[in-house]
């Protein structure tokens, strides 16, 4: 008897596939059969059909939608691939224009990913497309990524965080993937009496509101997206986003530390000041370790790598 108690046959359709894939990314058989034009009945009775013919339960169906199973999980993963590979075969062969394209992405809070997101959309060359780019807590990245919600995320490790982190990810079955490393700096507004410095020790941000990306229920040390988190702050301040952020270092000549990599063109009001300490900050992107990213992933994590080497940092292989 295979596993979900559902009968085995064979035969998978590449209709299938596709309804399957939208189902996942809307969360709804609903939702997904609108957005394709069939009828509600006729995407359930395929989601039934390919459960049958896989031998696997890949949807836990609820008033509120239909949620991947662990197997639908892995599932996702190839089918994604099977279908991207066969649109592109239509766009090669047959002429076909572009497919609608797919991307989910969870990240913390940083600059070079929403201009590498950016960049991939406006080269995505589709007509049509549903990108999804969630700035959110650490734990909620590996989360999104382990379910699929997202299908790749983007964080930080250190030495500090690393064991945890990475015991996190093993247990999600989701590998690291080094994308640079980077000197921490300090990110302070322009009219900051340290913007015009050249470095900036622990000692000059004494009197200064700390700023840090709050992680709600998970506001572990270990989860912070900041580096030096257990060390004390008299003036402390937890925001939940970038604006919020960036308003407070100006409003109140706040800081908080980061990569060093801000862009003019999104920030122009914030400047990255060297810190000076004995530390260094590893950013990545995390996937699940038994399903390749799809073209369109893959090309997002290209854009990061050209960001990237644009402001000087060299992208690790």
């Amino acid at each position: 008897m295979a596993r979900g108690g559902v009968g085995t046959a064979h035969g998978i359709t590449l209709q299938q596939l596709r309804y399957f894939v939208e189902v996942a990314a809307e969360g709804s058989i609903t939702a997904a059969a609108d957005l394709l034009q069939v009828s509600q009945p006729t995407m359930s009775a395929a989601m039934k059909d390919l459960e049958r013919r896989v031998g696997r339960v890949l949807l836990r169906r609820s008033v509120r939608g239909a949620a991947l199973t662990e197997d639908g999980i892995e599932f996702l993963g190839y089918a994604r691939q099977v279908v991207e590979q066969a649109e592109l075969l239509d766009h090669r062969y047959l002429g076909r224009p572009p497919a609608r394209r797919l991307l989910a992405v969870s990240a913390q809070h940083y600059s070079f990913v929403v201009e590498a997101f950016v960049r991939m959309v406006k080269a995505s060359g589709a007509a049509e497309y549903a990108f999804t780019l969630r700035e959110t807590r650490t734990a909620d990245i590996i989360e999104d990524v382990r379910t699929l919600r997202s299908e790749l995320g983007v964080l930080y490790r250190s030495d500090f965080n690393r064991k945890v982190i990475d015991k996190l990810l093993r247990d999600s079955e989701l590998v690291f993937t080094p994308l640079f490393l980077a000197s921490p700096h300090i990110f302070v507004a322009r009219t900051n009496p340290l913007a015009s410095r050249r470095r900036v020790t622990l000692e000059d941000l004494e009197g200064l509101p700390r700023l840090t990306f709050d992680q709600g229920t998970d506001n572990s040390f270990y989860f912070a997206e900041e580096i030096l988190s257990t060390r004390s702050a008299a003036q402390d301040i937890r925001v939940s986003d970038r604006a919020t952020i960036f308003n407070l270092m100006i409003g109140l000549d706040g800081y908080t530390i980061s990569t060093g990599i801000v862009s003019d063109d999104l920030d122009p009001s914030i400047v990255a000041v060297p810190l000076e300490v004995d530390e260094r900050i590893e950013i990545g992107w995390i996937g699940h370790a038994s399903a390749p990213l799809t073209g369109q992933a893959e090309r997002f994590v290209a854009e990061m790598r050209e960001v990237v080497a644009s402001f000087g940092v060299e992208p690790l292989s």
